[in-house]
């Protein structure tokens, strides 16, 4: 009996050590001290809140940095990363915000990182039942031959302005957005100015809602949109077509379809420097439109935050971003979804 006991006694010893052995380690991998803080650029578009989410966790769990952001305009948030203010800006969509761009890399001010995305997916939409109709719900096509943004001058009562019934209303970009500058030039260009008002809502989820009420009313709606978004994952809308992308015109008056469009990952120029590591990841990072789009639709089918949406697609692409980062890296951020 007696030696019963004593093996008992030092299986439990055995076990307890064991136990205080595994709490220290766990508490030393949840405790690291942060190496410092990784600001990222959020200037208020949803794409560019996943990425810096998805980003922002792996830095934080797989890195032990902290991470924050900092809000304001396209140029504020630029202006920032320029002046070290800001240390990554994960959706920099180089030819919207190209003059100030290769301004400045040529001043050694920010270094190029890798492409996050590709995009030729900007301009002047509409509902694709504007063109086509919906049979299965009763609507009848409203202008069967738009095709064009030059077509738009004989819709002009189709998307007639609710504050201005005599024009049609074109959304555009949103205020402080680069696109907000470029589409009121082309309403100029094309000479629809004539025939509709300009209209710039607050903010991109205030676009967004105004295509979605169109689409569940069935109504007209015509204005600038971009990929990647959850609109565009969700809904059918068709680009219009302008004239082929020329680079002259473009730079003369933006009188051209939008080219491809970049979509750089950019840091301050101390970050490679100061966080090594952190910038290997980001030069390994690259996502896609669609895969982009994924995200974009889940964070609004569910209500999700940008966070919520980030950790999800960050469940459902190990394999991918897995590959971004070293093995050890990836089993901290595993560990921690």
């Amino acid at each position: 009996m007696r030696s019963k006991w004593k093996y008992i006694w030092s299986f439990m010893l055995c076990l307890l050590i064991g136990l205080g052995i595994y709490s220290s380690v766990a508490s030393k991998e949840t405790s690291e001290p942060s190496k410092g803080t990784i600001t990222f650029a959020d200037a208020g578009w949803d794409s560019l809140l996943v990425h810096n989410e998805i980003a922002g966790f792996i830095v934080e769990n797989g890195y032990h940095y902290n991470f924050e952001v900092t809000n304001g305009s396209s140029a504020a948030t630029f202006t920032g990363l320029r002046t070290g203010e800001i240390d990554v800006y994960m959706e920099l969509w180089f030819n919207n915000l190209k003059e100030p761009y290769l301004e400045a890399l040529e001043a050694g001010e920010v270094v190029e990182l890798g492409t996050n995305f590709t995009t030729d997916m900007q301009g002047f939409f509409v509902p694709t039942f504007v063109i086509e109709g919906d049979p299965e719900n009763g609507i009848e096509p409203m202008a069967p031959d738009l095709k064009t943004a030059e077509d738009l001058k004989k819709y002009p009562e189709l998307f007639q302005d609710p504050a201005d019934p005599s024009k049609g209303r074109i959304v555009g970009g949103h205020s402080g957005s680069v696109a907000q500058e470029i589409m009121s030039q082309k309403v100029q260009t094309y000479g629809l100015d004539e025939y509709y008002n300009y209209f710039s809502p607050g903010s991109a989820g205030a676009t967004s809602a105004s295509i979605e009420k169109a689409f569940k009313n069935f109504e007209p709606w015509v204005g600038y949109y971009w990929s990647p978004t959850w609109i565009l994952s969700k809904y059918d809308m068709t680009l219009l077509i302008e004239p082929e992308y020329e680079l002259e015109t473009w730079n003369e008056n933006y009188g051209t379809a939008f080219p491809e469009n970049q979509i750089y990952i950019v840091s301050h120029k101390d970050l490679p420097q100061r966080a090594p590591e952190i910038t290997e990841f980001l030069e390994n990072y690259q996502t896609t439109n669609e895969l982009t789009g994924e995200a974009l639709l889940y964070m609004q089918e569910n209500n999700a935050s940008a966070k919520e949406a980030a950790e999800w697609w960050l469940s459902e692409h190990q394999d991918l971003w897995s590959k971004w980062v070293p093995s050890d890296v990836a089993e901290k951020v595993s560990s921690a979804l």
